[in-house]
């Protein structure tokens, strides 16, 4: 009785100061007990099972090791395209430039496949020039760019359509970003060294809020006419193009309990969201439906890639501009039937399994080939040093001269075993 009594006392206290107000809402608000709070989102944890063919392609696990490699061999050819060729000292206090951690002189040793070490006219100092080779290769680079340069260029027009900042009416994205994923997009140096000359006349140099330097677009038209590849293979097979289910790749031996299997029924339900789409107003951040849009944004985007994948710390960088949630690589946790997380070469990289498993689905990106050749070469390395090293130790064993090893107990009436030979 007392309790109820306290009860009724603080009901008529609030209705004397909230006299205009509702019984019903302002018990609801002062009450947490009088409503019921729903969650939509559902926490589940799905194992991450090793993919050894996802482990073996070279074309994503020797990426990190070729882009210091190319870089060096495009600062070469820009500082003597003629000759190809260039003393030490330009780029020994570059290492950091260039990705290098050692002295960059044995880095350029360490490939005699792509870099060939000279003696220079002036003081006898090292050089180094590119092989004929890996000349023959940076020339179809550079058709490779030339043939495929409306494709290069849609690709940074998807990736700005997708960012969540704007400028007035258009999008835009800083251009340090975009420089951090230039490896992984495929553009040449010269693309963001110099925009408004090299690109066309859809983008625009802008300076934003935060004081950063970005590139947006002008036509906003173009948002209307993008389509995801998502949507694309929806289209063709003849799907709805409302809920467009992700296609899953399940690991070899790995088994889902029956609730996750339950949840992920559901969430192929949901309706799909293009990342070019705005999505503010539509969805709630806590929500599957939410989770859904961002797992279609991770898909679109390394879809755009060479390789189709990407260091999951890069992504991160992302963030803040495309309207991902904080813990942003949970999705590739959750989602292990459409992404892998590979932690070889000691880094996290996110590959997309769609772009492995099911031929035709995802575009070839135009300089996938030119850096399979890349990497064709630099393997080359590994045997070129491997036969310096055996020739140099067959010289020493020739130039030993046997008359003058000493040994102990050795009266000259026996041959040697290396005399004998």
């Amino acid at each position: 009785m007392l309790i109820i009594s306290k009860f009724n006392m603080t009901r008529r206290l609030i209705l004397k100061i909230h006299p205009l107000s509702s019984q019903n809402s302002i018990l609801s608000h002062y009450l947490p007990f009088s409503y019921i709070q729903k969650q939509s989102y559902v926490n589940v944890y799905m194992k991450w099972k090793q993919d050894f063919y996802l482990e073996s392609i070279e074309s994503v696990h020797r990426s990190i090791e070729l882009r210091p490699i190319l870089a060096l061999k495009n600062y070469i050819v820009s500082v003597s395209p003629q000759e190809y060729s260039i003393p030490i000292s330009a780029v020994s206090k570059k290492g950091i430039h260039f990705g290098v951690h050692i002295k960059v002189a044995r880095f350029l040793r360490q490939y005699p496949s792509v870099f060939e070490e000279f003696t220079g006219p002036e003081h006898n100092l090292p050089c180094f020039r590119l092989t004929q080779r890996a000349i023959e290769l940076h020339k179809e680079e550079r058709d490779v760019y030339r043939e495929f340069n409306d494709d290069l260029i849609l690709r940074l027009k998807k990736l700005i359509l997708m960012s969540c900042v704007g400028f007035g009416e258009k999008k835009v994205l800083p251009l340090k970003i975009i420089k951090g994923m230039q490896w992984y997009l495929g553009f040449p140096d010269e693309f963001l060294t110099d925009p408004e000359k090299n690109l066309d006349g859809s983008f625009e140099v802008v300076e934003m809020s935060d004081g950063l330097t970005g590139l947006a677009l002008k036509n906003n038209n173009l948002n209307d006419r993008v389509l995801s590849v998502m949507q694309k293979n929806a289209i063709k097979r003849g799907w709805d193009n409302e809920t467009i289910p992700f296609p899953i790749f399940p690991s070899k031996g790995l088994r889902l309990r029956r609730k996750i299997i339950d949840w992920w029924d559901e969430f192929q339900k949901l309706p799909y969201v293009s990342p070019y789409e705005n999505y503010n107003s539509l969805i709630r951040p806590d929500s599957d439906a939410a989770e859904k849009r961002v797992v279609g944004l991770l898909h679109e985007l390394l879809s755009l890639f060479v390789e189709h994948c990407a260091e999951r710390r890069k992504i991160l960088c992302l963030r803040k501009y495309l309207g991902l949630p904080q813990m942003v690589h949970k999705a590739f946790e959750r989602h292990t039937h459409i992404f892998y997380l590979s932690l070889k070469n000691k880094t996290c990289t996110a590959i997309l399994k769609e772009a492995y498993f099911e031929k035709g689905a995802i575009d070839t990106h135009p300089l996938a080939k030119v850096r399979k050749k890349y990497i064709k070469l630099v393997k080359e390395s590994t045997f070129i040093l491997k036969r310096r090293r055996f020739s140099n130790r067959a010289c020493d064993g020739r130039s030993v001269n046997v008359n003058a090893i000493d040994c102990e107990h050795d009266d000259g009436s026996e041959k040697t075993e290396l005399e004998a030979s």
